[in-house]
């Protein structure tokens, strides 16, 4: 068995528990990355089931990073924009994200990050079509 001068089993042991301790921290960023990096998928169909209506798979999600997958199953073009207001309600315009016109049989992902719990309303913004009922609220919890 090979023995080292004090000092340097010191310097061994430091080392061994420096890197033990960054090992550990690593792998803590990571799960915390990995539980901070989850996004929700939800699909949307607008012009389903008719063509001014929007059809989603999930009409409540947690809060966080929401991967919207938006496809246009019209026969005219339409748009989906979340408003950044978690109040819901009736509005016809509002401020927030929205995806470019889609036109028939076009999709586009739109992704939000929703911050706080809320109801947030989402709709087309082509002129007259909200107004119409292209719209609906959304649950954040």
């Amino acid at each position: 068995m090979m023995t080292h001068p004090p000092n340097v089993r010191t310097a061994m042991t430091t080392t061994a528990i420096t890197a033990a301790a960054l090992v550990a921290l690593l792998t803590l960023g990571l799960a915390t990355a990995a539980a901070t990096d989850k996004t929700t998928a939800v699909s949307v169909f607008a012009g389903k089931p008719s063509e001014l209506r929007f059809e989603l798979s999930k009409n409540s999600v947690p809060t966080g990073t929401i991967r919207f997958s938006v496809v246009n199953k019209g026969q005219i073009p339409h748009d989906f924009k979340i408003c950044a207001s978690g109040k819901g309600g009736s509005a016809n315009a509002c401020a927030g994200s929205v995806t470019k016109l889609l036109s028939p049989g076009q999709s586009e992902t739109l992704t939000y990050t929703f911050k706080h719990n809320g109801t947030f309303e989402y709709l087309c913004t082509v002129p007259g079509h909200a107004a119409a009922g292209m719209k609906g609220d959304l649950k954040v919890t």
